[in-house]
């Protein structure tokens, strides 16, 4: 273990020499303070604190990763190619030695750096709103917005398998496939009418209630706390003004549902929201039954005169404060961190059998995909069917197998103050850390273990 350590704080010393490092470490140091005095976003105290992390620990984790494969990878090609490395493997040293202190190195390293610089960005986070001109209610907006975080509740997918049958079958024994679904296949046919089902079962007629029920909802403070139902409306018919009425009960609706007496609040919020944009609905957590039941209810008055219809994806959800900001933070970090630990295997694997360019370009073309990964996979959705088909078995398979970093990105749970829950990360460990990580520096180690370093010449 003494021998892995000599060779990791050398490792250290060897990064911190390097310009590249020097180079990304001084942008960082100067561009953070600077994008938290500029960021706008949308005018508003909330707008610039998202505008801020989402750009702030973006560019950290863009520059520490290109920083990690290109130190792991420098560590080793740059003793091989100045013969460095003869000097070392002569001592009493193993080569597995070699590359775990490499290793260990790279990551004492990120570590280090990971800490000062989200520090930096959560600092300036707490520190915006003392200097900032903001009224009391921006700032108990980011409170409840911004500066928490929040776990999500979405209603069940609705089973519509049996309806999804009986339509397919009495329109294949109308003979009306072709003429409703031209050149579709079964399968693309049987999408489209789960989705329209689905979608049905979410419309309101005027008049018509809709009822959400869930389970397991637990907020953190009930009493001292609010509830937040953010919804988005689509209709039928858009009316002149954009804006439709809702009549909305939260709370615990079994009473109102089964005849009978509860003794957990109903909250009755009627209002007037413009269409096919994000609104939320505040009340206080009391809503919530003891037994952690919740029910959402909305009714189509009729003021409206138009079928009001909530988006499957994106219709509904409920959201209460399930940890705080800085708890939610450590947690974007470690994922940030998970990623620079991939991507330090990633480079030591490279570099123990490929020359440092190579190695290089070989890491970077994984980390952009990686990077991108869903947008890709998607993209092969938009192709003509044979196209698609071979992508499918061919390409989308390898993708399959890299890291998906953009699934877990951290930005994405912190700006809209959405809880990172612990299951994410144990994900994250066990099938991009455990697996695909320790497979790389396994197979950096037995690659390096049998590689010829020097040739004897006679």
């Amino acid at each position: 273990m003494r021998r892995i350590w000599a060779v990791a704080t050398n490792t250290i010393r060897q990064a911190l020499r390097m310009k590249v490092a020097a180079i990304f470490i001084v942008l960082l140091l100067v561009l953070l303070p600077v994008l938290g005095y500029t960021a706008s976003g949308d005018g508003t105290l909330k707008g610039r604190l998202q505008t801020f992390v989402s750009y702030g620990l973006s560019l950290t984790s863009l520059l520490l990763s290109l920083l990690t494969i290109i130190a792991s990878i420098y560590s080793i090609t740059s003793d091989i190619e100045f013969r460095q490395i003869y000097t070392v493997v002569t001592k009493p040293i193993r080569r597995y030695e070699l590359i775990l202190g490499k290793f260990l190195g790279v990551i004492m390293l990120d570590v280090a750096l990971l800490t000062l610089f989200a520090g930096i960005v959560y600092g300036v986070v707490v520190l915006m709103p003392r200097f900032v001109k903001a009224s009391d209610e921006e700032r108990a907006q980011i409170d409840n917005e911004f500066l928490t975080a929040r776990a999500s509740l979405v209603p069940p997918q609705i089973d519509v398998g049996k309806e999804v049958d009986e339509l397919y079958a009495k329109l294949k024994a109308n003979d009306q496939l072709e003429a409703a679904y031209p050149r579709s296949t079964e399968e693309e046919i049987r999408k489209y009418l789960t989705s329209r089902l689905r979608l049905e079962k979410r419309a309101a007629a005027v008049g018509q209630i809709l009822l959400w029920e869930f389970t397991n909802v637990r907020p953190s403070d009930p009493n001292h706390q609010s509830l937040f139902i953010r919804f988005k409306y689509d209709v039928s018919v858009t009316p002149p003004d954009e804006q439709v009425y809702g009549d909305w009960r939260i709370g615990d609706l079994r009473g109102w549902k089964n005849g009978t007496t509860v003794n957990t609040p109903v909250w009755r919020v009627p209002r007037r929201d413009p269409v096919r944009k994000f609104c939320e609905i505040e009340v206080p957590a009391s809503a919530v039954a003891k037994d952690g039941y919740l029910a959402v209810g909305f009714m189509n008055p009729q003021f409206n005169d138009t079928v009001v219809l909530f988006p499957v994806e994106d219709g509904l959800e409920v959201l209460y404060k399930a940890d705080s900001f800085l708890g939610n933070y450590v947690r974007a970090a470690l994922l940030i961190l998970l990623r620079l630990v991939f991507l330090a295997c990633l480079g030591v694997m490279a570099a123990s059998f490929l020359s440092f360019p190579v190695a290089i370009l070989f890491c970077l073309v994984i980390f952009v995909t990686g990077a991108t990964s869903s947008g890709i996979i998607e993209s092969f959705g938009y192709m003509s069917r044979n196209v698609s088909t071979i992508y499918k078995y061919t390409i989308e398979g390898i993708i399959q197998l890299l890291p998906q970093f953009d699934k877990a990105s951290p930005t994405q749970f912190l700006v809209p103050a959405r809880l990172i829950p612990w299951s994410l990360i144990g994900r994250v460990v066990l099938v991009m850390i455990c697996l695909k990580a320790a497979l790389l520096l396994m197979l950096g180690l037995i690659i390096f273990s049998f590689r010829e370093l020097a040739k004897v010449v006679v």
